[in-house]
């Protein structure tokens, strides 16, 4: 379908033996019937399963709750679109609301690049004359490498990368406000972790002086409040497991021991006959069978956590008789110096307290991974990216025979199968297979990477997850998208050229870039098959429904089943930024991937808001929206390999034709041009924004310091102005229609300019009233 090479150069043997419209429908019917299928079924299920479909109505504080939708089949959709801004972060959190506008700002961009490549690339590909078929007339396949139509690809090229580049640039200004905005506001600031650091790889003199090490952390604004040092408590931990291993014990033993006696209770009712308590468990002390008295359970269980409970409150008591570690937490007495720290050279001696982490968690710690020899650490790392590269050729070889084998044409050349390649059974086995079978291989990779990743000796479960989100992306693009688009045609080469070795070099590229089915069926699967699954949770719904009711018997299950799911940020994100990578390639090679790619994002941001808002639990994925940049850079590669595909594509025109001429040579010097500007933005980017994004800013903490409602406001995020620099009203209809205002900014601002939305308030003022909360709101 998304042949990149001329089709003029290929035989009538090739052309006719193109299947893409058999695998291209055939995959589009399959994801949509499923599609239609799951949605429908997650419309019927999601009033009647709470606990897998709406668990933040209930089960999360009442400040993150969502309130509750209707059971009609479709109001949940206007139910999570109206949700404010300022809500939204309120209720998910930081991290959430910034990938939702990724989501959305992917879907804004390829709705115009839809928009655009149909009403021009597309005509001018269709009426190309080089002589394709089948889809491939709706390639750039399709026009001559003399026409002078080529044109029209590479000036909407530049447009299409202009316009991607000024939506990095505006949510990256909207990014940076909210992030000063989260970092400052009381609901993050009050808290103990963020003015906290956590510092590895401490000096021995530091590590066994308080004082040393509080005097080291002083002379930053504020002073520090405490220093605890951590210690080797791998003695308590072991007693308080076993504490813990015995209380669930009893814990199930006593819940099963109630049920049993209430159903005789209430049978001894019913029949009007004496009750009879059951018999008690009993159970021997020693752990090898039949050892030992029978003893009774509840007496014995009780007997021995009580022992435990002694012995741990002991241990506990005395933290001294504990062996001081080499990492520490430093309390610091206001936000800014922590930051200050985190950012700051605290030894002089090679990799000393060289790891420090900000916005600490005890739930987010790794303790296993904190008090590491640094170059145990950095030997760890070695090995590491060592295994990362085998694992990278390894699964490089797994995807290229997998896609080489399922590809029609190359099936074709099997004499067994030759007389079947006609059938339409390989355009359905083309158009689904192959997206099935990768999306099943790159399942497993997450586990591992993570795995390596931990035992690099990563402190935070954040950092392992945040690094990850590299390494997975790196993963997608090459196993993923190059291999599957060059493999198959590397096999097609390897086998016509068995058969004339000298068209080898001119095969290359007409077959090289022409194996692009699969990434069309790939996106298919994920943007109608994926987007339904994502709704419908089933494998959830067994884990957290189903099988709770048969294997939940006691309250501590019961309410770690009741518990939202989370979502799983390191392997998503990714995803979806392959997903933009694969569309805008081809936005001017097949410009009908556009509406794919639009329809792909355009329906993920849908099912995130209500999946984020009703569904997943982000309690333990707080970073301040840290994934963000990552998703920036990942799109910055998406736009570099798309500039490369179109002066590759140019340089092919160019070599096909018989006499080169300025034509062809000024359609290989402007790619090169849209090529070198995207580097100096990408520049810009990194030396404007990306230094004021881990770090709260001096000059903001001293701006809020001073005028600390500025934290409590929702921020102008399309402003260029100082924090403080709009004045904050006191009169609350005044203050409501700033608020407003300010969220038709966050909502619109990246969408048009700000002077354009100051405009239509001008003339439309009651846009400026606040929206009155529905019943449902209120209750919550």
């Amino acid at each position: 379908f998304l042949r990149m090479a001329d089709s003029s150069s290929v035989s009538d043997d090739s052309n006719t033996d193109d299947n893409s419209v058999s695998t291209f429908t055939s995959s589009l019917v399959f994801n949509i019937v499923v599609a239609a299928v799951i949605f429908i079924a997650f419309c019927v299920l999601r009033s009647r399963f709470k606990r897998v479909y709406a668990p933040r109505t209930y089960a999360v504080g009442k400040e993150k709750r969502s309130p509750s939708i209707g059971a009609q089949m479709l109001a949940w959709i206007p139910a999570v679109l109206k949700v404010d801004e300022d809500k939204i972060i309120k209720r998910v959190g930081l991290d959430t609301y910034m990938f939702l506008r990724y989501m959305r700002s992917m879907f804004v961009i390829f709705v115009v690049l839809s928009f655009l490549s149909l009403v021009t690339i597309l005509p001018v590909n269709i009426t190309g004359g080089a002589g394709a078929t089948e889809l491939n007339v709706l390639t750039i396949a399709n026009v001559p490498s003399e026409s002078t139509k080529l044109w029209v690809h590479i000036v909407f090229f530049m447009l299409f990368v202009a316009w991607v580049l000024r939506n990095i640039f505006v949510e990256l200004q909207v990014y940076t406000r909210l992030r000063i905005w989260w970092l400052t506001n009381p609901s993050h600031a009050q808290k103990i972790g963020s003015s906290t650091i956590m510092v590895s790889s401490l000096p021995q003199a530091l590590a066994d002086s308080d004082k040393k090490l509080e005097s080291t952390f002083d002379m930053f604004p504020g002073g520090v409040r405490q220093v605890i040092v951590n210690r080797n408590c791998s003695d308590l931990e072991e007693i308080v497991d076993e504490r813990d291993k015995l209380a669930a014990k009893l814990e199930k033993l006593l819940t099963s021991y109630a049920a049993t006696s209430e159903k005789l209770h209430k049978k001894a009712a019913k029949k009007n006959s004496t009750y009879k308590e059951p018999k008690r468990p009993m159970m021997r002390e020693s752990k090898v069978p039949f050892k030992g008295p029978k003893l009774d359970a509840f007496e014995f269980l009780a007997s021995k956590i009580g022992e435990l409970n002694r012995r741990i409150s002991e241990l506990g008591g005395d933290p001294t008789q504990f062996k001081r570690q080499s990492s520490a937490f430093v309390f610091f007495n206001k936000q800014v110096a922590a930051h200050m720290a985190a950012q700051t050279v605290l030894d002089y001696k090679p990799f000393s307290m060289n790891l420090v982490s900000l916005d600490v968690s005890p739930d987010d710690i790794i303790w296993s991974n904190l008090n590491l020899n640094p170059y145990d650490r950095r030997i760890r790392s070695y090995i590491s990216m060592a295994a990362t590269v085998g694992l990278v050729i390894v699964w490089s070889i797994m995807t290229a025979a997998l896609t080489a084998l399922v590809s029609v044409k190359n099936l074709s050349k099997i004499p067994a199968l030759k007389n079947m390649s006609d059938s339409k059974f390989f355009g359905i086995f083309t158009g689904i297979v192959p997206a099935i079978v990768l999306a099943v291989v790159m399942a497993l990779l997450p586990i591992v990477l993570r795995l390596l990743l931990r035992l690099e000796g990563t402190p935070r479960v954040s950092e392992v997850n945040l690094r990850l989100l590299n390494r997975y992306f790196f993963f997608q693009v090459w196993n993923v998208y190059l291999i599957t688009i060059f493999t198959s045609s590397i096999f097609s080469i390897a086998t016509d050229g068995l058969l004339n070795p000298e068209s080898i070099i001119s095969m290359i590229p007409e077959k090289v870039p022409g194996s692009a089915t699969p990434i069309l069926t790939y996106i298919l699967l994920l943007a109608f098959t994926g987007a339904a699954k994502e709704l419908l949770q089933i494998v959830r719904l067994a884990l957290r429904y189903i099988l709770p009711l048969l294997f939940a018997k006691t309250p501590r299950k019961i309410s770690a089943a009741e518990t939202p799911a989370e979502f799983d940020w390191a392997t998503s994100i990714p995803t979806h930024s392959l997903i933009f990578l694969m569309g805008f390639s081809y936005s001017f090679i097949a410009p009908i991937v556009n509406c794919f790619a639009a329809v792909y994002f355009g329906l993920f941001y849908l099912v995130y808001r209500y999946q984020f808002l009703y569904v997943y639990n982000d309690a333990n994925w707080v970073t301040g929206g840290l994934s963000f940049p990552k998703s920036i850079k990942q799109t910055m590669v998406g736009v570099y390999i798309s500039e490369v595909y179109m002066l590759l594509m140019m340089v092919a025109k160019l070599a096909k034709l018989d006499h080169i001429n300025a034509n062809a040579i000024l359609r290989i010097i402007f790619p090169a041009i849209i090529l070198l500007l995207t580097i100096f933005a990408h520049i810009y980017i990194n030396d404007a924004y990306m230094p004021i994004i881990n770090y709260l800013p001096i000059r903001g903490a001293v701006e809020i310091e001073e005028n600390p409602r500025i934290a409590t406001t929702f921020p102008d995020v399309t402003g260029n102005g100082d924090l403080g620099a709009d004045e904050l009203e006191t009169d609350s209809i005044k203050a409501a229609e700033n608020k407003m205002r300010r969220m038709l900014y966050a909502t619109y601002g990246s969408l048009v300019p700000k002077q354009l939305i100051d405009y239509v308030l001008t003339k439309v003022p009651r846009l400026l009233s606040p929206r009155s909360p529905t019943p449902d709101e209120e209750q919550s």
